[in-house]
């Protein structure tokens, strides 16, 4: 598989890229909401950048639709705090089909006291044109734990990014993230088979990903992972847990 990153800003890198020659778009851009992580394991977390503004939403997703192939599905991750805009946006271009949730095992933290814990996290699926899906039709709740020892503040589960990936490609497609923090969709994308192109405007986040993706080995799908990667059993034995400990 090849991977091709790019350190600079994506909205001038995709310029260079040809027209209908992507098959997935997976992405977790900033959220606009100037985001302050809390504490790495020994130091703050940098504020991470154009998380201030949504000036360069639209413009990401004009290009995303042009460089997108024909009836292929794509991934963008969210927050509620602006989902209203961008799901304004991405309807402008492409076809919202769902809002998949996240559920994280555990919660961040916030207002302890005057607050419910924040437990999960949104993406919208959108799509242009429409491709079928791979195996069973899951359900939009995604069950998957948190990763520890992050070196992102905001990095996703790569076990996460290989579902997601799976579920609308094959092995040998081509999938693109405008926004790579630290590789995590990249090597998802390496470790079942599918070519990867990320760009990352921040340097030190750059260089980690760049280690990743050098260390990630090949893997192959087991037969039965479409079936239960997305209900893998940690994951659902906690959630349905939470479902019976809720007192209504």
């Amino acid at each position: 598989m090849s991977n091709k990153i790019y350190l600079g800003d994506c909205l001038n890198i995709m310029k260079d890229i040809e027209s209908e020659t992507i098959d997935m778009i997976a992405t977790d851009p900033p959220y606009g909401m100037a985001y302050e992580g809390n504490f790495s394991d020994t130091t703050p977390w940098r504020k991470i950048e154009n998380d201030d503004n949504l000036d360069w939403l639209e413009p990401f997703v004009k290009e995303s639709y042009r460089i997108a192939k024909p009836n292929t599905s794509h991934f963008m991750f969210c927050s509620w705090h602006k989902v209203d805009v961008f799901k304004q946006v991405l309807e402008k271009y492409f076809t919202v089909k769902n809002l998949l949730i996240w559920l994280k095992k555990g919660s961040s933290i916030g207002d302890l006291e005057g607050d419910f814990a924040p437990q999960f996290e949104l993406i919208f699926f959108f799509t242009k044109g429409r491709r079928l899906m791979r195996g069973r039709r899951d359900g939009n709740l995604l069950p998957f734990s948190k990763i520890s020892g992050r070196e992102h503040p905001t990095e996703k589960p790569v076990p996460l990014m290989q579902y997601l990936i799976s579920k609308f490609t094959e092995e040998g497609e081509t999938v693109f993230d405008g926004f790579m923090g630290v590789g995590s969709t990249g090597v998802a994308a390496q470790q079942i088979g599918r070519n990867f192109v990320g760009v990352e405007i921040d340097e030190e986040y750059f260089s980690i990903a760049n280690r990743r993706l050098n260390e990630a080995n090949q893997l192959t799908l087991a037969a039965d992972f479409l079936e239960d990667r997305a209900l893998e059993n940690e994951g659902m034995k906690w959630f349905e847990g939470e479902q019976r400990r809720i007192v209504l």
